[in-house]
């Protein structure tokens, strides 16, 4: 006796749908361990007393707005790495970022002992575009300063020809890592 043609195919798709069904109902989601086992390697390395890394944000009067990534990695040599990014400040312009540090982490930021910052001790400016956008690769080498120290820190934006505060930042606590 002879199969049709019609049932063949049905068979075959049938089988088809079943292996399929079997094969991935069985699939691991592998993504959530390797998350998991991440979020584990990332706990351990920061296992010290944090805040190490801010997102400061600063803000003017004008509009103008601006984003400091302030970064510590794990290194012997304390290294501060802050990209800042400047929008809707006079375009063509340069402009400096600093800072002013309280030593006591009171969580109050109340020194105006403001510091330029740059590469290292050398100053550099953050020169905006043509539509009043800028940005800056800055550093600052903390070696001198024990690890675990904390501070209370905040930012602001200064026009570089008028020395006018153009934008602020909140007050921020760190630690040396």
């Amino acid at each position: 006796m002879k199969a049709k043609p019609a049932t063949i195919v049905i068979a075959k798709l049938a089988m088809l749908i079943i292996f399929f069904s079997v094969s991935f109902s069985c699939k691991k989601d592998i993504s959530k361990d390797a998350n998991s086992q991440s979020t584990i390697s990332n706990a351990s390395t920061n296992a010290e007393i944090p805040p190490f890394n801010l997102e400061a944000i600063l803000a003017g009067e004008n509009g103008g707005y601006g984003h400091v990534k302030f970064r510590q990695d794990i290194d012997t040599a304390r290294i501060i790495n802050l990209d800042t990014w400047v929008r809707d400040l006079l375009p063509n312009h340069a402009y400096l970022l600093q800072r002013a540090v309280d030593p006591i982490a009171t969580g109050q930021c109340l020194s105006t002992a403001w510091l330029t910052l740059g590469e290292g001790l050398q100053p550099k400016a953050i020169i905006t575009d043509d539509k009043g956008s800028g940005s800056a690769s800055l550093w600052r080498d903390i070696t001198a300063i024990p690890r675990g120290t904390q501070f209370n820190i905040h930012f602001q934006v200064i026009d570089s020809v008028s020395s006018a505060v153009v934008l602020t930042s909140d007050c921020y606590q760190y630690t040396v890592r």
